[in-house]
């Protein structure tokens, strides 16, 4: 996933930066907010949306099932409806893998 690694641990996270962690416009963001339930940002007392871990962990559903699987947003949404835990077991070992598979080749290039 072409989520940014940051070392900074907040709680609230602003569209702005959210868009740019997943390489996408906030227009996007905003889209994916009224075309899926699980998307519930907070909003602030000026009307800004702050997303929290929990919304950036199903932000990272939506967007490998969107992008990165291809899914239609109908097909999308039937899947997390049918079986939401199993798609995000799978997008959790998905993305073990690719850390471990960056390790090794970092490795290999060390060596």
């Amino acid at each position: 996933m072409p989520k940014l690694k940051t070392n900074i641990e907040k709680l609230f996270y602003p569209i702005g930066e959210v868009a740019q962690m997943y390489g996408v416009n906030i227009s996007l963001i905003r889209f994916w907010e009224n075309e899926f339930d699980i998307l519930k940002p907070k909003k602030n007392k000026k009307g800004n949306r702050m997303f929290t871990k929990t919304d950036l962990g199903n932000l990272d559903v939506i967007f490998h099932l969107v992008k990165e699987r291809g899914f239609t947003l109908d097909g999308a949404k039937k899947k997390l409806k049918e079986n939401k835990k199993d798609t995000i077991d799978n997008i959790s070992i998905i993305k073990k893998l690719k850390e471990i598979r960056t390790f090794l080749v970092d490795l290999r290039e060390e060596l």
